[in-house]
């Protein structure tokens, strides 16, 4: 059955092409603004996924392609959707990326083999859940989309074209400019000007103990500092007595971050938290460090010098593999750390990329050592 075209069923059909287009727009962005976190998510599902007893790691080499063609593509359907653009093209289009999403989500939901599909990129965490039900939601404007996609169409092919390339220009450069430098909108807890860790508490370990009174049953807690402050005082002592005692030790933002050195020992929370400040250069795939980027460090580690700056290491190499490769490069003076190879490029994408922090906090980040600003 056909739907009529009439100004109420016309209208709902702008509404519909507005909430699911802006929605799209949005998810494009953000995902754009940091395409390689794209990249990492799809490689998730290459190696979560299996079809037939068969996963998709040989795909591997394609996730960029492929994160950059899903970027590129919604983006098309949002920015066809508000234009009103070749409408049965973007309709078709749109249901089409709707019925996989929706198919893909609800296994996500219903397996938890990826827990994060990464819709919104690291700008809005969703959990596997509430991102099916979210596209639930959008099925029902994207069924009424196609239901009328016929309605007042015009044969604009010239402006639809226009609309089209440049968007499609748009979004490629976008991409582009973002996997070559670091995201121009940080959405990572590595965000310039973040502080890692809550200073006010230091960086060193607290303890606490509890204390009750044995004729009123107060609990009290107090820092183990200020405990003989109390115990000075006879007619306190005889009237609480300990119960128990924790320690709580200071915590790195950033889920799953550590620094460990050779003896295995986390070093991270001394090392960010310097007064001096510190350059970071991380390293998450040493086999893709060419001689290019071995000069790069060299000139990192010059202006840290320069700059009276503690310069390490941090990478997810094997510790036999980095010490050969830093002594075939000259740079076996450095100092080195070892991460995750996901905590690394979660800190940055850029390998090698370079970091200053000083008093736990992100002074400033990138891809070009030279640029990097030490502050005094």
């Amino acid at each position: 059955m056909k739907i009529k075209d009439t100004n109420l069923n016309y209208t709902l059909n702008v509404v519909s092409r507005w909430v699911v287009g802006l929605v799209f727009l949005f998810s494009s962005f953000v995902k754009g603004v940091d395409p390689m976190g794209t990249m990492f998510k799809v490689q998730d599902y290459m190696s979560n996924w299996e079809l037939f007893g068969m996963s998709f790691t040989w795909a591997y080499p394609l996730a960029g392609t492929l994160a950059v063609a899903l970027i590129c593509a919604e983006f098309l359907v949002g920015v066809m959707l508000i234009f009103n653009a070749f409408r049965i093209f973007s309709a078709w289009l749109l249901a089409l990326m709707m019925a996989f999403f929706t198919v893909t989500t609800f296994i996500d939901a219903t397996t938890n083999l990826v827990d994060d599909c990464g819709c919104f990129g690291d700008a809005i965490k969703l959990t596997n859940w509430q991102t099916f039900w979210k596209n639930i939601a959008l099925d029902v404007p994207t069924v009424w989309i196609v239901l009328t996609r016929w309605m007042r169409r015009k044969r604009r092919f010239e402006r639809d074209s226009i609309v089209f390339i440049g968007a499609l220009a748009v979004m490629l450069v976008f991409c582009i400019y973002n996997i070559k430098h670091e995201p121009v909108i940080d959405f990572r807890p590595w965000k310039v000007g973040n502080q890692m860790v809550d200073m006010e508490q230091g960086s060193t370990p607290q303890s606490y103990v509890t204390y009750k009174n044995t004729q009123t049953g107060e609990i009290m807690e107090m820092e183990s500092a200020k405990l003989m402050d109390y115990m000075a005082d006879t007619a306190w002592a005889n009237t609480w007595e300990w119960t128990s005692s924790r320690v709580e030790m200071p915590e790195i933002k950033a889920p799953g971050f550590s620094m460990f050195d050779m003896e295995g020992s986390d070093r991270a929370l001394e090392l960010i938290t310097a007064e001096d400040g510190l350059v970071i250069v991380t390293i998450h795939h040493l086999e893709k460090i060419d001689a290019e980027d071995v000069e790069e460090i060299k000139t990192a580690r010059t202006l840290a010098g320069e700059n009276g700056k503690e310069i390490v290491l941090l990478t997810s190499a094997l510790p036999e593999d980095i010490l050969i490769w830093m002594y075939e490069n000259g740079i076996e003076d450095m100092d080195f750390y070892f991460a995750d190879a996901t905590a690394i490029e979660t800190m940055m994408r850029g390998n090698p990329g370079f970091m200053y922090v000083k008093n736990a906090t992100v002074v400033d980040k990138g891809r070009v050592a030279g640029e990097l600003k030490m502050e005094n």
